[in-house]
């Protein structure tokens, strides 16, 4: 599949990402642990540029189900190393 929805659609798909490895991406910015607004929106705009959104979410609502946060990212995830270099912060 190719990219779909909005930004905000693409926004929440980062978040939730961010959120199956066990990184909270808001309360790192309520902390002023986020580098910048700009950083945050690039991660975005990565995320809109994935080819496999579908894909993305089927493994965001499998690991919904889990009790455990994920040990990685999908390879095919364009945050894929900044979301796991969070996650082991």
């Amino acid at each position: 599949m190719t990219k779909f929805g909005t930004f905000e659609t693409h926004a929440r798909l980062v978040e939730r990402m961010a959120g199956a490895l066990g990184v909270d991406l808001e309360e790192r910015a309520q902390r002023g642990e986020e580098a910048s607004e700009v950083e945050a929106t690039d991660r975005v705009y990565r995320c809109l540029s994935c080819t496999a959104p579908d894909m993305c979410v089927k493994f965001l609502d499998a690991q919904a189900e889990l009790a455990v946060p994920a040990v990685a990212a999908p390879r095919y995830c364009r945050n894929k190393s900044e979301l796991e270099r969070l996650a082991a912060t």
